[in-house]
């Protein structure tokens, strides 16, 4: 059987993560998140005073880039694969709303993208990979076989954010959730370098309305059918 890439961007809260570890998994494929790549690096930053509420001093995570050493290490329990930053499980560290607050101005930053993509495209060179973010079909890997583009309004998406961050018992207001979500939009589709688009081969999925399982039935017959086409 044929091994293809298949990319997932869309926007934040839309359940591109979730979608993508049950199809890699479905499929018997290698799943990464970029995103949590992203999220190391800003909660790197984070841990040095790099960034901050009201500061980001931008050369010195520059300067400071070949200190940071992301990569992902397979938990067999949970059944895909944990982040590490500096060898150290930071799984949980990076999905904290502080983390989502600055990850979108770490990500602006060309010399981030241009390591990070770099990996990323190591990760998928022998296909087999289903990867999520915002530039994958783009720019990560422009050739990919089969591209999704995932969308959902953004009150739904905060609410699925805001109940993820509660069960996470972090205390947030779902006010202060939407806020971060339009925030992170308007960032990440207006930013200079790689902004987030759909791709024009990709197929968007509006997940507003549906399940988890309606959602993951969806994608993965339409994988079936570019894999094995006859």
């Amino acid at each position: 059987m044929k091994k293809i890439t298949i990319a997932i961007d869309g926007f934040s809260s839309t359940g591109k993560s979730t979608v993508a570890k049950q199809l890699a998994k479905a499929l018997g494929y290698v799943y990464v998140d970029s995103g949590a790549m992203y999220r190391a690096v800003t909660l790197y930053a984070m841990q040095h005073q790099i960034i901050s509420k009201d500061s980001f001093d931008v050369d010195r995570l520059i300067s400071e880039l070949d200190s940071v050493k992301v990569s992902f290490t397979c938990n067999e329990q949970l059944g895909f694969a944990e982040v590490y930053l500096n060898g150290t499980n930071v799984e949980n560290e990076i999905r904290t709303l502080e983390v989502s607050q600055n990850v979108s101005q770490v990500a602006e930053v060309s010399k981030v993208r241009r390591m990070l993509v770099n990996q990323q495209q190591q990760m998928g060179k022998e296909k087999g990979v289903v990867m999520d973010g915002r530039d994958i079909g783009t720019v990560v890997f422009p050739d990919a076989e089969l591209k999704f583009f995932m969308t959902a309004s953004a009150e739904t998406r905060a609410k699925r954010r805001y109940k993820e961050l509660l069960e996470r018992k972090e205390e947030v207001s779902y006010e202060a959730v939407l806020i971060n979500v339009e925030s992170r939009d308007l960032i990440d589709s207006t930013r200079e370098d790689s902004p987030l688009m759909k791709a024009d081969n990709a197929i968007e999925i509006d997940n507003s309305n549906l399940s988890l399982k309606a959602q993951f039935e969806t994608l993965y017959d339409i994988a079936q059918k570019v894999i094995n086409p006859y």
